[in-house]
């Protein structure tokens, strides 16, 4: 070995120690993929399906293109760009910082509505709940590695 040498760690030892931290996060992206876009086209092509989850009505037809507009549309596109962060390094961090900011203040405000309300929820108050503050948390947490 020479002096002044330094050691150098082969090329697809660092892409393996690369995927290997990026295993939570792209769990949480594909997982994301999964249930936003799979709700998403519920809600685009059959609204009055999230609507009857959320209780919520759709007196005319602004209501009907509200629901499938948020339950559809937007659940669809947020599914599509955790595909292209899980697909696309470039994109990785930010698929991550969405689900962490976006669902994650999604799920503080369900969460501190529920505490302040005096009504009863139902079971998809707290699923949502539950599912959106944990797919927010695993975000903060693979961001931070």
């Amino acid at each position: 070995m020479q002096l002044g040498s330094a050691r150098q760690i082969p090329a697809t030892a660092l892409i393996i120690k690369l995927e290997a931290k990026m295993i939570l996060g792209k769990t949480v992206l594909w997982i994301s993929i999964l249930t936003f876009t799979t709700y998403g086209l519920v809600g685009f092509f059959f609204p009055q399906i999230p609507a009857d989850f959320g209780s919520l009505g759709m007196l005319n037809g602004d209501g009907i293109a509200e629901i499938a507009a948020t339950y559809g549309g937007l659940q669809i596109g947020i599914g599509l760009f955790c595909l292209l962060a899980a697909l696309n390094a470039d994109f990785y961090r930010s698929g991550l910082a969405l689900l962490a900011i976006a669902i994650g203040f999604l799920g503080l405000a369900r969460f501190y509505t529920f505490i302040v309300i005096p009504d009863p929820v139902t079971g998809y108050t707290y699923g949502a709940i539950i599912y959106e503050l944990a797919i927010a948390a695993a975000a903060v947490i693979a961001l931070k590695k």
